[in-house]
């Protein structure tokens, strides 16, 4: 991304803690919601800049868990 700098949103994506607690893979949680693991690595590493409610709420679905399980603010500073 030479020339971009990376914006940081102060929202922080739990998906490794989500995904390891359950004993899953990106793999096989992209599998079941049929998302590239392109862009779930994009989401785990608080990179994305937008997610469609759609999408988050098949990841919910998947996981089991709400959407504050997943997403969290972080303060700055």
């Amino acid at each position: 991304m030479a020339g971009k700098e990376i914006e940081d949103t102060g929202i922080h994506c739990r998906l490794d803690e989500l995904l390891a607690a359950r004993g899953m893979t990106l793999t096989e949680l992209g599998r079941r919601v049929d998302m590239s693991i392109v862009n779930l690595s994009i989401l785990k590493n608080d990179r994305a800049r937008a997610i469609r409610f759609s999408t988050l709420r098949a990841i919910c679905e998947v996981l089991g868990c709400e959407v504050g399980d997943l997403l969290e603010v972080r303060k700055k500073g």
